[in-house]
């Protein structure tokens, strides 16, 4: 579908259309880094809860360097993972940070980074403490010792990239535990990263069925999927269901934004986006949501707005070549727009 603009500048414009999507079906973590300086340093890991190893999506990981300098904030990706490029050499302290959990941390040479790097985060709550290990000590009784060994193997697996490996962890404990659907979602995520998104949407679906409908991330998981068969209205569907059980996650609202865009449904799309920047205003990507939106109505100069906060609030994103390009179009589009005296 193509933004409403004149005929020379559809291509650039419909690249703008694409933005948010674009930047949910990037490979790497969405970062919110600092501007350093090219340089070989990096630090790479996942963010896990506790308990059951769902991933943190949408979960902020700051690192800051021991000898000081500047300091570096990323935003994890819909599997947990995160990644920093472009560090200078020296050992940062990283903290995830989400509200009601208790902040973690770990420390890691920036040069010689930690592939298998994992946060735990743990409820702030004591209360809650309590009902999380008792409602998982009921089910992990269940689970016998073969097929959790088996599913620790493949989350470490996972962490380290090792997409294939996991899986062979997965199945084993599939098979020891057929009702192990953290096992099946995992398996997922494996199957995304190999490209398989037939079998991820299979993996995905089957952790739906055995968890009766109450594991977000296996929702979120499909919708995009179904966002990348072109399928919006389904995944509206499954992000809503996802959202009725994480209505907190700043990855689902922001994935029912995109599906809604695509079906040129831009009022919910907007407050979609807006709601997202209301719980977490540093949230980048949904300025890429406004930006598309705002093309679809060829409101040029708020788009404009949008996409400067954007490279503002992300100035080493995936997307940033593509949204300063689209800005440069939009700009000489909001000109054009703007009455001559």
């Amino acid at each position: 579908m193509l933004c409403k603009v004149s005929q020379f500048v559809k291509q650039y414009l419909l690249a703008g259309c694409l933005l948010s999507l674009f930047l949910i079906l990037a490979p790497t973590a969405w970062a919110q880094v600092s501007a350093f300086e090219a340089q070989a340093g990096q630090i790479r890991g996942t963010v896990l809860f506790e308990g059951n190893h769902r991933p943190a999506g949408a979960v902020i990981v700051n690192l800051n360097p021991l000898s000081g300098g500047p300091s570096a904030s990323v935003l994890t990706d819909l599997t947990g993972r995160f990644e920093v490029r472009g560090l200078p050499p020296g050992t940062y302290e990283i903290a995830a940070e989400e509200r009601g959990y208790e902040s973690t941390r770990a420390t890691a040479q920036s040069n010689s980074p930690l592939p298998g790097l994992v946060l735990y985060l743990k409820p702030a709550n004591t209360a809650s403490i309590r009902r999380t290990r008792l409602m998982v000590s009921v089910r992990e009784l269940k689970i016998p010792g073969k097929a959790h060994d088996a599913f620790e193997n493949g989350v470490q697996c996972l962490t380290k990239n090792d997409a294939a490996a996991s899986l062979a962890y997965f199945t084993k404990a599939t098979a020891a535990f057929p009702d192990y659907y953290e096992a099946y979602y995992h398996a997922g995520v494996a199957e995304m990263r190999l490209g398989r998104n037939e079998q991820a949407m299979q993996a995905f679906q089957k952790a739906i069925d055995l968890s009766g409908g109450r594991y977000a991330w296996a929702q979120f998981s499909l919708g995009v999927l179904l966002l990348q068969q072109d399928k919006p209205d389904e995944a509206q569907v499954v992000i809503r269901r996802g959202l009725e059980l994480d209505e907190t996650s700043l990855s689902g609202r922001f994935l029912l934004g995109v599906s809604l865009l695509r079906l040129d449904r831009l009022e919910e799309a907007e407050q979609s986006a807006r709601e997202t920047l209301v719980q977490e205003p540093s949230f980048a990507k949904a300025y890429l949501l406004l930006s598309d939106v705002h093309a679809r109505k060829a409101d040029y100069p708020a788009q404009v707005l949008d996409l400067d906060a954007y490279l503002t609030l992300e100035p080493a994103g995936p997307a940033n070549d593509l949204a300063r390009r689209t800005r440069e179009v939009a700009q000489r589009m909001a000109s054009r727009s703007t009455p001559q005296n």
